[in-house]
Formats: structure tokens, C-alpha cells, sequence
């Protein structure tokens, strides 16, 4: 089983990666990306990703960046039919939507809400922010995990937005949206998950 390398900091979108990698159960390695020496921008990590921004997922060959894409690459090439539905499945479109619903509508919204931006929904790809809520309320749905009893990454992808925008109060915790996110952090791949990133934090000295 060759190791695949993610490029992170405990303080970006990488901490929910290592989630999916703990959840897949293949071997990783975490590669630091020193923040306070601007890493990100260098020529190495550029080369991976124009953007200069991470995560960074290296499997072999491959390099995958944006967090909803390395789920989708890790669920269908490592847990198709367990993390990730069949290609075939009637669930494939309610995964794929959850997955991309995050990054596409969620957050700009959440932002554009938080900042007091002024777009016409007409005009935005996000639409308004009550819509934005009325769609996330139905795709968590009765539960517990998106695909009714089955986790999938797309839990973990609109999980970590969802848990993150709790965090921060860029959305109202109401007990549907507040229930869910706690059963996804009883989940043992996101307590290691946690426990990792928590490492790091204290053995660098970030929480300082």
C-alpha cells in the first residue's frame, strides 16, 4: 500500500482532510506547510497548486487540491460502495450535490451574510441566504447522516463547512443542525483526527 502525502496546517481546510484520511484507512504522511513563512506561496508548493494555497493531496502521480475534489477522489478510488455510493447508485446525485453544495453555495453565502454584502441573488451562483439554509436543513434531512443511515464523505465535506460555521456562529445552531454535527464528532476517525491536529498545534507552538 503506498502512502499518500497530504500537505497541511492544522489551522486550514487540510485539518478536515486528515478526517477522510483517518476515515479511508490507507496510509498518509502529513507534510507541514509553515503559514508563518508564507510555504503556501513558494515555488514548490505552487508548482502542485498555481493557487498557492492548500490542502494538497499527492497519490502517487496524482495531485488533487480543493477539499470537496480530494473527497470525491478518496471515496471513489479507496471506499466506493462503503464512503461513497456506487456509480450507478439512485444516492449518487444527493452525494455528489452534498459534496459540491458546501464550497459552491454554502460558504460565499455564509460570507456574504457575515460581511454584509449586498449581490442579487439573481446574479450570484448561491442564490439568497434563506434558501441557502432551507437546502442545507433538507440535506442533512431526518438523518442521522445525509444518505439517511449510511455516512459517506459527503458528511465529512459538508460536515466540517457545517461544524466550522457552528464554531464561528456564521450560521444559527438550531438543535437539527446542532444534532448533527455532534454525531459526527463521536465519530472515532474524527476524535483521531482532532487528537492530530491537536498535536500539532501544541508540539509547533500555534496556540500561542
Amino acid at each position: 500500500m503506498r502512502e499518500l502525502v497530504l500537505y497541511h496546517h492544522p489551522f486550514s481546510r487540510a485539518a478536515s482532510v486528515v478526517w477522510m484520511l483517518e476515515e479511508i484507512g490507507q496510509p498518509y504522511r502529513l507534510e507541514y506547510v509553515d503559514f508563518a513563512a508564507n510555504q503556501q506561496k513558494g515555488p514548490e508548493l505552487r508548482a502542485l497548486n498555481p493557487m498557492g494555497k492548500i490542502p494538497i493531496l499527492v497519490d502517487g502521480e496524482a495531485v488533487i487540491t480543493e477539499t470537496a475534489a480530494i473527497g470525491l477522489y478518496l471515496a471513489d478510488r479507496y471506499a466506493l460502495g462503503r464512503l461513497a455510493p456506487a456509480l450507478d447508485s439512485p444516492d449518487r446525485g444527493l452525494y455528489l450535490r452534498s459534496l459540491f453544495f458546501p464550497s459552491a453555495v454554502m460558504e460565499p453565502s455564509a460570507l456574504a451574510q457575515l460581511r454584509g454584502w449586498e449581490v442579487p441573488a439573481s446574479q450570484a451562483g448561491f442564490g439568497d441566504h434563506a434558501s441557502m439554509l432551507a437546502t442545507l436543513d433538507a440535506l442533512i434531512g431526518k438523518g442521522p447522516y445525509i444518505l439517511g443511515d449510511t455516512f459517506s464523505m459527503a458528511d465529512m465535506v459538508l460536515g466540517a463547512s457545517l461544524r466550522y460555521m457552528l464554531r464561528f456562529k456564521m450560521v444559527e445552531a438550531t438543535p437539527h443542525r446542532f444534532g448533527y454535527a455532534e454525531r459526527l464528532g463521536h465519530r472515532p476517525a474524527l476524535v483521531a483526527a482532532d487528537a492530530k491536529n491537536a498535536e500539532i498545534i501544541n508540539a509547533r507552538g500555534l496556540g500561542r
